[in-house]
């Protein structure tokens, strides 16, 4: 089941399922109980959203062996997890933006992990029931400012630095998916989550004893090895076996006044 978020010909935002050519329209949101409605809507007259608005995202530094040594670190003995905000999240076709205080912004593709319900303190083995599906995550990082700072809650958290897309697939075994990124059209990292340090199942239970995961709740897994820069009027795109294709131009910052009443 594909599950996407959409805004309709009115404006209205809603949850619906693809269904080939069109969207059947969810009662409420997909969380809890999936309730469709009799509402249907053709893909080409509504416009694809982030499919979750998390409280937050849970993102896994290290995950690959290939980027430990891509970087130099050492491979953990167990997960190094950070935060990105809420307001960092775009959608599909969304523009990433690169700041004016970055030198240099780098892609990172990543299988996303959507937590379906209030998860606390599971273990590995029950974790799995916490997920409602999977989707295509860019944990995009000015990499300057990264190697400048810790933590690198800048580095990692400026707005349009966490697009998510373009849907949530649901009954899907993420053990062995592959995962690349293309940069205008030229594949620059490819692997298979199977080289992951740490599992699914592994990273929610281990994250939920640290902190409540909410509903629509993301874990950013880990990025491969081939990490590298993106520069206005560029396109990168995230590909997930079974999962879809994430894709957002590169922009830069809009220069803007901003005055506050005294």
């Amino acid at each position: 089941m594909k599950i996407s978020r959409f805004e309709a010909p009115q404006g209205k935002e809603h949850y619906g399922i693809i269904d080939e050519e069109k969207i059947r329209v969810l009662d409420g949101d997909p969380f809890g109980q999936i309730r469709q409605t009799d509402q249907f809507f053709p893909l080409d007259e509504i416009r694809l959203l982030a499919p979750s608005r998390p409280s937050k995202i849970v993102a896994v530094g290290l995950n690959y062996r290939d980027h430990a040594e891509e970087v130099g670190y050492p491979i953990p003995e167990e997960p190094s997890i950070f935060l990105k905000p809420s307001t960092a999240v775009v959608g599909p076709e969304e523009n990433i933006v690169i700041p004016s205080m970055s030198q240099r912004v780098d892609y990172e593709a990543e299988l996303g992990i959507i937590i379906r319900h209030r998860t606390r303190s599971v273990a590995p083995h029950q974790a799995m029931d916490a997920v409602l599906g999977y989707t295509c995550f860019n944990d995009v990082t000015a990499r300057d400012l990264q190697s400048m700072e810790r933590p690198f809650s800048r580095a990692k958290g400026f707005d349009t630095f966490a697009p998510i897309g373009p849907w949530i697939v649901t009954d899907l075994d993420p053990s062995d998916l592959t995962v690349e990124c293309y940069l205008n059209g030229t594949r620059v990292q490819h692997s298979s989550t199977k080289h992951l340090i740490f599992g699914v199942d592994v990273l929610i239970s281990f994250i939920s004893h640290v902190m409540t995961l909410l509903p629509g709740d993301v874990i950013a897994t880990g990025t491969p090895s081939g990490i590298g820069p993106m520069k206005p009027g560029d396109r990168v795109e995230i590909v997930i076996q079974d999962v879809g294709r994430l894709s957002n131009p590169v922009t830069t910052q809009e220069l803007s006044c901003l005055t506050a009443p005294f």
